[in-house]
């Protein structure tokens, strides 16, 4: 039995079993985490090099019936942990419980934002996330403040994660080829339990900025400050200047002006 790969749900599977050892690899218990959730394991070319990591209870995810399927058939070890459903829609304790467990995954290029998004909401639960992404946005992930590429992803993710850009994988490994090549990152949990600011007007800062983000800051949030007396040296720079650290402070201004 095979798996057909499935276009609406942005299915491409890995081939080369080098590369899934490579990308398996990546992945490093971070704070002693014991639990990994795969998701979209599909016929389970990453999950057999995960099942070789000792000590580690792996937990695979899907939402299409045939991988489910699949799965269910050829690993038997991971009989009570294989669930079918979509992981946007679900809250992951429902069947992770409330130990903490790592993320990882060769991630549909179509949802793999929103996933990161998605264990955001999870970060104090979730210490590491280990996947492969469209190779642009690994790198916008991973980037630093000053580049083209730094965004609301890399400012948001770099709030709680440190990131690591590991390596470029042809398209020539999957089946079928994606027309981009693809990048495995990891993200490991730092230390910022929360910011020191409100998180929402601080989202909400950081995406008015990069929205616009050819103008200055000044420009960008003008809405917010438009009316007060309120300056700032920060309000003169343009986002992808900024880092997490001047986003924060930034919004504690703006936001005792409100």
């Amino acid at each position: 039995m095979k798996v057909k790969p499935k276009k609406h749900l942005g299915q491409h599977f890995l081939t080369d079993k080098n590369i899934c050892q490579k990308i398996a690899n990546q992945y490093g218990g971070h704070k002693a985490c014991k639990r990994v959730l795969e998701i979209g394991p599909g016929m389970g070319a990453l999950t057999d090099f995960l099942l070789l990591k000792e000590d580690q209870e792996l937990w695979v995810i899907d939402l299409d019936w045939d991988s489910i399927a699949y799965l269910k058939t050829n690993y038997p070890q991971l009989e009570g942990r294989i669930i079918e459903g979509d992981f946007l829609r679900m809250n992951p304790t429902s069947f992770m419980g409330t130990e903490p467990f790592a993320v990882v995954g060769n991630f549909p290029y179509n949802i793999s934002s929103q996933i990161l998004f998605k264990c955001l909401d999870y970060r104090n639960q979730i210490p590491e996330i280990m996947g492969m992404f469209q190779k642009e946005v690994a790198e916008r992930i991973a980037e630093k403040p000053g580049s083209k590429q730094y965004g609301i992803l890399s400012v948001l993710m770099q709030a709680f994660y440190d990131i690591s850009y590991c390596f470029t994988v042809d398209e020539h490994v999957f089946s079928p080829p994606p027309k981009v090549k693809s990048g495995v990152i990891r993200c490991t949990r730092n230390e910022r339990e929360s910011l020191d600011c409100d998180e929402k007007f601080f989202i909400r800062i950081v995406k008015m900025s990069f929205n616009q983000r050819r103008k200055t800051i000044r420009n960008s949030i003008k809405q917010l400050i438009s009316g007060k007396e309120f300056d700032h040296p920060l309000l003169k720079e343009r986002p992808e200047q900024l880092s997490v650290e001047q986003f924060v402070e930034l919004t504690k201004a703006v936001q005792a002006i409100q």
